[in-house]
């Protein structure tokens, strides 16, 4: 009986902190910031039609800095190089119009530091007062944009120029190369190039964040995914004074790269849940057998 009640009281005190104490204190260190499904209420809605023959008539605005690969366009300038030149090197624009929300786009282009509220955006205002041109842009890069992407593409046009990978062997230059050499020892010349290439990208953009942006590999795990979500929607909001922009994308945008994120940072986890089912039915049984056993031998010594 007294073991009962010491037990009583622990669970007790458990549940107390569990359901009480720490939630209160969660509150407390980190305030609840509501979200706003990637409305972006704060930018007017434009009601200009784009259109996307004229928007790829315009499209030599953005590739002067911009590549777009799946339209045979090469970036002006290598991942380094454009780092050397703008700070930070400017995104391929081939899946732009399948993450980015469309309205934040045609904001973005007429005033970029606004939009992605922002003290420092190395993108001038290529379309300022020319809400038409910017919706034609916005409509041309939906209309080359593929109908689905992979959570790591969504990841690298979301988040991969400023933001390293490690477990899912992303650098802020591209994936770690596969290759023939010694990797351990680190013997392979290409290999060791590539190292160096990636350094110096990170010392440019460090330069221009202020900081360098932090590994993402396990974030899932270190923030709650309304935390991220919020977070993405407007860094602002958690951080004030925040380098980092608001990327616009859309909360199907950021779904993706939270899959991705997840996969990266939890991969056992689909495995584990499908082995999970099978644990609990093992110990339900199990339970059954040791009270079945527990009942024979103790049956006729009370």
């Amino acid at each position: 009986m007294k073991e009962l009640k010491v037990l009583a009281v622990v669970v007790f005190f458990t549940l107390v902190t569990y359901w009480g104490v720490e939630p209160f204190a969660h509150s407390v260190m980190h305030k609840h910031v509501e979200g706003h499904n990637f409305a972006y209420s704060d930018i007017n809605a434009s009601n200009v039609k784009g259109d996307p023959a004229k928007g790829k008539a315009a499209i030599s605005a953005c590739t002067a800095c911009h590549g777009i690969k799946s339209q045979g366009i090469k970036a002006p300038m290598d991942p380094v190089t454009a780092a050397n030149t703008y700070g930070v090197n400017p995104p391929d624009l081939s899946n732009a119009g399948a993450i980015y929300d469309e309205k934040f786009l045609i904001a973005f282009m007429q005033d970029p530091a606004h939009a992605a509220i922002a003290k420092k955006m190395a993108m001038p205002p290529i379309m300022a007062g020319n809400a038409q041109g910017a919706a034609d842009i916005a409509a041309y890069l939906k209309s080359i944009a593929p109908k689905e992407l992979t959570p790591k593409e969504a990841f690298v046009t979301a988040c991969g120029r400023c933001h390293a990978n490690r477990y899912g062997k992303w650098t802020q230059i591209g994936d770690v190369p596969k290759t023939k050499g010694n990797i351990k020892t680190g013997n392979d010349v290409a290999l060791e190039q590539f190292k160096i290439n990636v350094a110096k990208y990170q010392d440019k953009l460090a330069d221009y964040m202020g900081k360098l942006p932090p590994d993402l590999s396990i974030i899932s795990r270190a923030r709650s995914k309304e935390y991220l979500e919020t977070f993405v929607e407007n860094p602002q909001s958690h951080l004030k004074g925040t380098a980092m922009p608001r990327v616009g994308i859309t909360k199907e945008g950021f779904e993706k790269v939270y899959a991705y994120l997840e996969s990266t940072g939890d991969p056992s986890k689909p495995k584990r849940e499908k082995t999970g089912p099978w644990v609990l039915g093992f110990f339900l049984i199990f339970t059954f057998l040791a009270y079945g056993w527990y009942k024979s031998q103790w049956k006729g010594l009370k």
